[in-house]
């Protein structure tokens, strides 16, 4: 098997007429297309995310959910998009228990299809803050998919590991195979069928896909597989604009989106983090690693039990994210021994994916999030249409006392985010110069657009990255080269992966302290997440742009 090695260097792109990041390089062509035809960010973010569908099946697709932040240059605002779906009608807790599941579903059963969220999130994107009609915007994809396509490298190795995974048992899912098997680095590969489907969306919008043939399809291929997702599941489906959350960080503001996402895992840590000096430490020494994932536990601590569907919930959003709960739940954090299993907080209540990042010549971003889950989700395609139903369901607690606890018509806890920061105003010693960040008025600016997917990464990543670029100072490809690790956040006192590039004494004095640690290289390094990041300078208007060399993408800029 070829090995991955991380040998290459990569540069900052620069430009000033806009930039596009992906993970696939035909996805961001795509993106840049649309900015040459006058297009802003949205247009270019859904033409590139509707390429990545084409391009990278094994982690995003429109049978999958999708999430967006979007900052306008002209209101200085920041809008959050969430485009998940929800639990069938008729799938409850009985239902399972009945079935024999009482304790989780196995990864890729049917009941772990929720409503595919991101053709809807598309359409609404588009609306709100998009120029372009949709037919100009999924074109590029649609030749991609009809003429076909080169795999990348890394795009094929796990290409080969979803046939053996999901789509060799998964109904239909030889469509998205060649003879049984992935493509190979540089094989081409078409997809027709999921060409049809975006044709049909361009002509008929949201509705071809939640009514019609393609409903049909996705109902017919659940009900054969023992699922319960119905037309009226689909034809009822709506995204929500919601309000962002977010805190402050030495001098800039971080948006995430609200629950029922995990964004407020990454806001809970920095404010943690926020009063440790981490500037003054190295960014691959022990001290600094230790503090960030001790940080990190604490927020997943949280995190993992509250957040849920608000529609379900009361989420003490901002008791989580207030300073002083911060002040407490740094205490708990001891300079020379790691906390394993550290429990929950109570506040004083008062009440596998891709990423995109696209700036365009205005000044207005689009940070930008599509996913399958797991892959390519459960590997159920709906006959002819070339697309994998996801199994997000599978984020679902079946414990019924638990806030994220199976429900119908729930949204479940939800791995993917994107994020955006903000300049804060300098201070004016007044209330109204608060008055103003918040509204989003004078003295504030776009900083950056960014992310980093993958599973329970994601939150870990947005910490990490960021610091790299506020802390340590590192330009935007320089902070997403930079080693991570990721905590096993899925079981108690979980492991934590070092990524290759870690010194060796820093890995000796984690151990030392108690952290479980363990070295990853080769192609296993897609689990430290692959992010991408636009930064923009307000007086000069100068992007630029990083990334990961974890992936098969690039950033590009136009001018």
């Amino acid at each position: 098997m070829t090995t991955l090695s991380f040998n290459s260097r990569r540069s900052p792109v620069y430009g000033r007429k806009g930039i596009v990041a992906t993970s696939q390089p035909l996805a961001t062509s795509a993106g840049l297309e649309m900015l040459a035809k006058g297009g802003n960010a949205a247009d270019a973010a859904l033409a590139a995310a509707a390429a990545l569908n084409v391009t990278e099946p094994t982690s995003t697709g429109i049978g999958g959910d999708m999430f967006a932040l979007y900052y306008s240059a002209d209101t200085k605002q920041v809008t959050a998009l969430n485009g998940s779906g929800r639990a069938p009608a008729a799938l409850t807790l009985d239902r399972l228990k009945n079935e024999g599941f009482s304790t989780e579903l196995p990864r890729f059963h049917v009941h772990t299809v929720t409503v595919p969220g991101a053709c809807a999130g598309w359409i609404d994107l588009n609306t709100k803050h998009g120029s372009l009609p949709m037919d100009e915007i999924l074109a590029p994809a649609i030749r991609l998919a009809s003429e076909g396509f080169p795999v990348g490298p890394i795009t094929s190795h796990a290409w080969t590991g979803g046939v053996e995974a999901q789509l060799k048992f998964a109904p239909n899912g030889n469509e998205l195979t060649i003879d049984g098997r992935a493509p190979q680095p540089g094989e081409i590969f078409r997809n027709p069928g999921l060409a049809r489907t975006f044709e049909a969306i361009s002509s008929g919008g949201a509705s071809a896909f939640y009514q019609g043939e393609i409903a049909e399809a996705i109902v017919s291929v659940v009900n054969q597989a023992g699922g319960c997702l119905s037309a009226e599941d689909l034809a009822s489906h709506l995204s929500t604009w919601e309000e962002p959350i977010s805190t402050t960080y030495r001098g800039y503001r971080v948006f995430e989106c609200p629950p029922n996402g995990q964004g407020i895992t990454a806001l809970i840590a920095l404010n943690i983090l926020e009063g440790f000096d981490l500037g003054a430490l190295d960014p691959l020494s022990s001290e600094r690693n230790h503090l960030m994932i001790e940080a990190l536990r604490l927020a997943f601590t949280d995190a993992r039990w509250y957040v849920a569907d608000p529609a379900f919930s009361k989420i003490p959003i901002q008791e989580l994210l207030s300073k002083d709960y911060a002040d407490k739940r740094r205490k708990l954090i001891g300079r020379q021994q790691a906390t394993i299993d550290p429990k929950r907080g109570t506040p004083t209540l008062s009440s596998d994916t891709v990423y995109l990042s696209v700036v365009d010549q205005f000044g207005n971003a689009c940070s930008f999030i599509n996913s399958n889950y797991y892959g390519f989700g459960t590997g159920i395609v709906p006959k002819g249409w070339g697309f994998t139903l996801q199994n997000r369901g599978h984020n679902f607690s079946l414990d019924p006392a638990h806030p994220n606890a199976l429900a119908p018509l729930k949204r479940p806890y939800h791995t993917i985010i994107p994020a955006m920061v903000t300049r804060l105003p300098s201070p004016r010693g007044s209330p109204k110069g608060m008055l103003r960040e918040e509204a989003g008025g004078e003295g504030v600016s776009l900083y950056a657009s960014y992310g980093v997917m993958g599973g329970f990464m994601q939150p870990q990543g947005h910490v990490q990255v960021l610091s790299a670029l506020v802390d340590a100072g590192l330009d935007p490809q320089a902070a997403l080269d930079l080693p991570r690790f990721c905590i096993e956040v899925e079981e108690t006192g979980g492991r934590v992966a070092l990524e290759e590039g870690i010194p060796n004494e820093s890995f000796s004095e984690l151990e030392k302290m108690g952290h479980p640690v363990y070295s990853v290289s080769g192609f296993e390094r897609s689990l430290f997440g692959r992010g991408q990041i636009i930064l923009r300078d307000p007086e000069t208007g100068l992007m630029s742009a990083g990334s990961d060399p974890r992936a098969d993408g690039c950033a590009m800029a136009v001018g």
